[in-house]
């Protein structure tokens, strides 16, 4: 009997192939687009899980309110805090700091760029990163111990055992050394933490002048609570502890009118659970990712999966006049509705195994490309995990249980008495098909408004000026091997007097996401008066601001001939100025760290950072202990490849061991917005595929429904109606459904990107014509699919229309 089944099977399929094609191209493009997206987003999930005791493991930030009583929140902690907290709390198993920094390592005269962290030695037992070599409680006794990763033993031992080797690592300005103490493992692509090597935290440059201070932080710090600790009750009982270390900070705000923090205090100390930290967009300073991102791959997965299932459903149900006549048959020849049921839902389990197959496949194929354009990590093991297999395999029944189970329920429910005389007619087109119809084109018109929005306001966002100009400027990384201000001053020495370059100056921030992958922020807050000023700090060289072509209003600028600029002169922004309360700062002095400065000349503000957030004050300083980080050189628009070959070559003679990875500022500010990118491509992807699908179930959807109406076109037209208003009248129903479709996808898709918007500071306003012009797409996709069909159906020759039936 099986063997009967499957020979009807693949006759039923084989009769009907062009829409067996469609079902099968849809499923499968379903099946692996969904596959590939899930992986994804279980992926993200999926960061930090693989610490055993992940669950006591929490991240520090601190919670306080702005003055007008928006939260403020920050992970930055003060060097203090972290002994103070073990010598306090006999609840915490481990503490330990975590700067992330990149370091340069020498040995044998050969320099390797490696991302050296510093920690605390509790981190080697608090995490799970095993040592293949080395004890975790001893290794990092001393603070010339180093833990390398195997990869990095591997680059620069090879074979050689590294294990009481000598390593020099570049530390403020000088070679310092270290020996190996332990090789750790690698850290997985799901970690938080991302590290070549560590080190003592204490041998972090500002760690003897501010190990003390409460007032100045720069690093993480992460805790582990024994076991049985409360979190939520240890966490009650730091505030105490916050009152009492931060109490003239405390005193400072209260005085000023800050509001209390939602937990009712001036600052209070948090804990972040480790598994949290990769969706803290708040404060981990962009390396974070957004649940509602996640999220977001996950139901656009689901999305195309259910157009393709709606197709399914429509087309069997649409063919159910073809089959109801065999329906009849089996059923007078004594077949049971379970057996008949049991047959074509059989049919349907054929297909949609052939199609999971193929959309595997696809996955497979697509995946290279696939990662390089969502920048994922997955690889085929991914696919062949037992906790995949089974998702896919209960995801694969599930599917084809709601898809086959009901056009088949539809078909076996007909009465055979009735079938066998002919009295059985396909009704006109149903709620249920009509609503799925509906469905499918209210998904697609959601994902192309999102698709238009994304792409408006990350336009908006590269297009919105800066403040500064940031076309035709060459950022360098000055890495750790040189020192920022030699590197500086060898560089204008090398291009002095060359015709493409237009001004040399440096920096401590770069602009943009430069090829460094590095970031750094320096602010500070003080009282000028009775104002509260909080702003960053930039440390800048002569001829920044003709490099960076950023305007002066009052005062002079940075010159060579004023001694006291490098020291306790500053520049400030307009609202800098204006936060001070000063129409003509110039002249007036400010005392931020406890050292004065005096304001010698105000710019214009501009954005030192992207623009998910409001640009703040800025003061502009050239201190020799704050250190260079980035050469900026503005070229001249005529010859920039020339221009970029003259640096590289200019670079190569002064820094012959340093790889040259300058990389222009007008790129660097579009790599700030890599996740809106991303998520464009993925918004526009998906809509593609959505429409793809939507109209091919529209494509046989018309194509069934005219072959139903064949006779009733044959009469029109022998009654005298003309080809357009045959096609109007086959063409005006399922344009009607695309109307209604639009109608709900709209407020959907405001209400979702006006959310999304709401991360901006800067935003475009979501305008009425977007909706028109999705809408419009829709109605000329649809009308173009249907159209085919209904002018073919027009110009038959009403005879043949006649005996068709």
């Amino acid at each position: 009997m099986f063997r009967n089944y499957l020979k009807i099977a693949f006759r039923t399929l084989w009769k009907n192939r062009t829409h067996f094609l469609i079902n099968i191209v849809g499923l499968s493009v379903a099946f692996g687009t969904c596959v590939l997206l899930f992986l994804t987003a279980t992926f993200e999930l999926s960061y930090d899980k693989f610490h055993t005791d992940a669950d006591r493991i929490f991240r520090l930030n601190f919670l306080s309110s702005n003055r007008d009583g928006t939260p403020d929140k920050s992970g930055t902690m003060p060097f203090p805090i972290s002994p103070a907290l073990k010598a306090e709390f006999p609840e915490l198993e481990g503490v330990s700091r975590y700067f992330s920094r990149g370091s340069s390592v020498r040995r044998n005269n050969q320099i390797y760029g490696k991302d050296v962290r510093m920690v605390d030695p509790d981190f080697l037992h608090m995490f799970t990163f095993p040592l293949r070599k080395g004890n975790p409680r001893s290794a990092m006794n001393n603070l010339s111990d180093i833990v390398i990763s195997e990869k990095m033993a591997s680059d620069i031992f090879g074979k050689e055992d590294p294990m009481g080797k000598p390593l020099q690592l570049r530390m403020n300005d000088t070679w310092q050394a270290f020996t190996v103490s332990g090789v750790i493992s690698n850290a997985p692509a799901n970690s938080t933490f991302d590290f070549d090597a560590l080190i003592r935290s204490e041998n972090a440059v500002e760690y003897q002048t501010s190990k003390n201070r409460w007032d100045f932080g720069n690093h993480d710090v992460y805790v582990k609570l024994k076991p049985g600790t409360d979190p939520q009750a240890l966490q009650r009982r730091m505030q105490p502890f916050m009152e009492k270390y931060f109490a003239q900070e405390i005193k400072d705000h209260r005085g000023l009118g800050y509001p209390n923090n939602n937990l009712g205090f001036q600052k209070s100390l948090l804990l972040a659970p480790m598994r949290e930290v990769h969706f803290d967009t708040e404060t981990m300073h962009g390396e974070a990712i957004s649940r509602t991102y996640i999220y977001t791959l996950m139901l656009i997965g689901l999305f195309i999966l259910a157009i393709a299932c709606i197709n399914f459903i429509n087309l069997t149900i649409a063919q159910s006049l073809s089959r109801a006549r065999e329906v009849g048959v089996r059923k007078s020849l004594g077949a049971q509705r379970v057996q008949l049921f049991g047959q074509i839902w059989g049919e349907t389990l054929l297909l949609c195994l052939g199609a999971l197959l193929v959309g595997l496949g696809l996955a497979y194929w697509v995946l290279p490309t696939f990662n390089r354009l969502f920048r994922s990590h997955l690889i085929v093991d991914d696919f062949l995990k037992p906790g995949v297999l089974l998702v896919t395999g209960l995801g694969f029944l599930l599917i084809t249980l709601i898809a086959g189970g009901y056009p088949s329920w539809f078909v076996t429910r007909f009465n055979a008495v009735e079938v066998l005389k002919g009295n059985v007619k396909m009704s006109r087109p149903g709620l249920l098909r009509n609503s799925l119809i509906v469905t499918q084109f209210a998904i697609a018109c959601l994902l192309i408004v999102c698709t238009l929005i994304v792409r408006q306001q990350i336009t908006y966002l590269q297009q919105k000026p800066m403040g500064l100009d940031k076309e035709q400027v060459i950022s360098i990384p000055v890495g750790t091997a040189l020192k920022g201000d030699v590197a500086l001053k060898a560089m204008r020495d090398r291009l002095a007097n060359q015709p493409n370059i237009a001004a040399i100056s440096g920096s401590g921030v770069n602009i943009g996401a430069g090829l460094d992958n590095s970031s750094s922020r320096m602010m500070f807050g003080f009282l000028y008066g009775k104002r509260d000023i909080t702003c960053d700090w930039l440390r800048v060289d002569t001829d920044y601001l003709k490099t960076m072509g950023i305007r002066l209003l009052q005062g002079r600028d940075f010159s060579a001939d004023f001694g006291t600029d490098s020291s306790t002169n500053i520049l400030i922004t307009q609202s800098m100025a204006k936060k001070l309360g000063e129409a003509n700062p110039v002249g007036k002095f400010i005392k931020p760290d406890d050292k004065q400065f005096q304001i010698v000349g105000v710019v214009s503000d501009f954005n030192l950072y992207s623009l998910h957030q409001e640009a703040q004050p800025i003061a502009l300083q050239m201190q020799s202990n704050f250190p260079i980080s980035y050469v900026l050189i503005r070229v001249n628009p005529q010859n920039l490849t020339g221009a970029m070959e003259m640096i590289k070559a200019a670079w190569k003679s002064i820094a012959p061991k340093q790889e040259f990875i300058g990389s222009f500022l007008d790129e660097n500010t579009e790599r700030w917005y890599r996740k809106e990118q991303r998520l464009s491509t993925i918004f526009s992807s998906a809509a593609a595929v959505a429409i793809m699908l939507s109209c091919m179930g529209l494509f046989s959807i018309a194509l069934i429904s005219i072959q139903q109406r064949t006779k009733e076109i044959g009469v029109r037209k022998v009654l005298g109606a003309s080809i357009p208003s045959i096609v109007a009248m086959l063409s005006k129903d399922f344009l009607k459904l695309v109307l209604v479709a639009i109608l709900i996808a709209s407020p959907i898709a405001w209400w979702a990107m006006d959310k999304w918007l709401a991360d901006f500071a800067y935003k475009i306003d979501i305008e009425w014509w977007v909706f028109a012009l999705a809408g419009m797409l829709a109605i000329i996709i649809a009308l173009a699919t249907v159209s085919f069909q209904s002018i073919r159906a027009a110009l038959m020759n009403p005879v043949k229309s006649l005996r068709s039936e």
